[in-house]
């Protein structure tokens, strides 16, 4: 026997053993020594803020009153912008997510007044802490609105970026998803890389901003996408009730933005209509380009957008809505032509507690109504003082206190059917009175978007629903094909809500240089 050849066979299987067996745990390992686990931070602080509305400034007290600072793992989950970002960055095994403390909401929500800014202190304290404590951080997700307004913070939002920025340096990639209803500048895009804003209003595509966000930011830490971005402003306030985006010119806008977006890859192209209640230097529309590190077409992207509105400013600015009285005439006559249900969109309603509708309904003899809602959080008190139940009687005024623009109180006589939670809070109040009219009352201002059906409210009963919204309501009663008449109501005098904002003492926007009130206010 050769013995050489018999070893040489034995050594080479065993040579053919090792490699088949070793070669991919070495394979394995050296993949795992030389990937990179990205860490990102996630941070949810989010505010439109009315600093028109009555109230005071809102405080620490006021953000936590509903619930207690997010917390780890509980910012992960915490709004549709957030959950569309942890969706996709979850597809990516390289990416780890921090959730960075974060206020969750304000009680009373929109209609809530400035934010204090020792409120505003304290939790970026705690959100700069914690950023600050961790070992690294390889980018920032910031899940903001756009139209928060703080006492001597004139662009919270930039500010924030601008704080983290400080921590984080300069390679740090931040982005922030953004409400079209946001009231921005170019100071954003000095300490962020990226902007990504809704389209649509209802916003439907909230969780598709906040993937679209993950995707880009991820290619922005592993160095395939540097941001060029470009900012204009327009020149254009326009009152919410106003920025549908089922309906031309604002329709057509955002489709010339999506347009774009398919037409040069890498592209994004954000369009903010502004919130013209925050008495902020920054109010009014603006558009956001952000490319693949190419300047030119950026600032290109940028005018055209810029221009194009401009373009349908007369059509975006304007608009006239019946008054109270021609509405609800209008309601009869289209219930007696079987055109219901009917919707009565109470749109210049902040505060919650205007009675103008309620008032003429009831003088004009209107049943089958269930008004949803009315905020009155004295009532509330005085019916659990009372610690009324349902089955008693109902006789007090309701409504009409935060001011003359909200109307007068109303007297409802009626009997309690309902007590109890709902809408998110821990205690409202459902009262029938007249022939077959139910109205819901709770402690802040609430806009109800979907035909309620709440223990023994059941919406088949009723032919009109009165809400306090100018544009969300569509989501429930409009693009569902519920109602059959919609109408959106106006309001007697100029108040924070209505279309007439040359009427509102701003102090800080520059309405007398934006279009429509630059003339108005000149001439006045």
């Amino acid at each position: 026997m050769n013995t050489k050849r018999v070893t040489s066979s034995v050594l080479g299987c065993l040579a053919i053993f090792f490699l088949i067996n070793a070669v991919p745990a070495l394979v394995e390992a050296r993949t795992s020594e030389g990937s990179k686990t990205y860490r990102v931070a996630v941070v949810r602080y989010q505010h439109e803020t009315c600093t028109f509305c009555p109230g005071g400034d809102t405080e620490v007290e006021d953000w936590t009153r509903l619930r207690s600072m997010l917390e780890g793992d509980e910012v992960l989950t915490a709004g549709s912008y957030i959950r569309g970002f942890v969706k996709q960055a979850r597809e990516y095994p390289d990416l780890e997510l921090v959730g960075i403390s974060s206020p969750y909401a304000v009680f009373g929500g929109s209609s809530r007044s400035w934010n204090s800014k020792k409120s505003f202190e304290f939790f970026m304290g705690r959100i700069i802490s914690e950023i600050r404590s961790n070992k690294r951080i390889d980018g920032v997700y910031l899940a903001l609105h756009g139209a928060m307004a703080v006492r001597e913070i004139p662009r919270p939002e930039a500010e924030i970026a601008k704080r983290i920025r400080m921590v984080v340096g300069e390679d740090v990639p931040i982005v922030g998803t953004f409400d079209l209803h946001g009231n921005e500048d170019e100071e954003f895009l000095k300490w962020a890389n990226g902007a990504f804003v809704t389209k649509r209003y209802p916003h439907y595509d909230a969780f598709i901003q906040g993937e679209r966000a993950a995707r880009y930011l991820r290619l922005m830490m592993k160095g395939e996408y540097r941001s060029a971005t470009a900012t204009r402003k327009p020149g254009i306030i326009t009152p919410t009730v106003l920025q549908w985006t089922g309906k031309s010119p604002s329709m057509d806008i955002m489709e010339r933005a999506r347009r774009w977006e398919s037409r040069e890859p890498g592209a994004i192209v954000s369009v903010f209509y502004g919130y013209p209640w925050s008495d902020v230097p920054d109010v009014g529309a603006t558009v956001h380009v952000m490319t693949n590190d190419d300047q030119q077409l950026a600032e290109r992207i940028a005018d055209d957008m810029s221009e194009f509105i401009w373009r349908v400013r007369e059509d975006l600015a304007s608009g006239q809505f019946p008054m109270p009285a021609d509405a609800v005439r209008s309601a009869k006559k289209a219930i007696s032509d079987g055109a219901f249900p009917v919707v009565l969109a109470d749109y210049s309603d902040r505060p919650g507690d205007s009675t103008w509708i309620l008032k003429e309904l009831i003088d004009q003899g209107v049943s089958d109504v269930l008004f949803a809602a009315l905020r009155d959080e004295k009532a509330l008190s005085e019916l659990s003082q009372k610690n009324a139940s349902v089955g008693d009687s109902f006789d007090l005024e309701v409504g009409g206190f935060t001011g003359a623009s909200a109307g007068t109180p109303v007297r409802i006589r009626g009997t309690i059917r309902y007590i109890g939670s709902g809408l998110g809070y821990d205690s409202i109040v459902a009262v029938e009175f007249g022939n077959n009219n139910m109205l819901l009352l709770t402690p802040a201002y609430e806009q109800v978007l979907y035909p309620l059906k709440l223990g023994p409210i059941d919406p088949a009963n009723y032919k009109v629903f009165v809400v306090k919204s100018r544009v969300h309501f569509r989501r429930g009663f409009d693009e569902t094909g519920f109602a059959k008449t919609i109408l959106v109501v106006d309001a007697p005098g100029p108040w924070v809500g209505t279309t007439r904002l040359d009427a509102l003492n701003y102090k800080f926007a520059p309405i007398d240089r934006l279009y429509p009130f630059e003339k108005k206010v000149n001439n006045r």
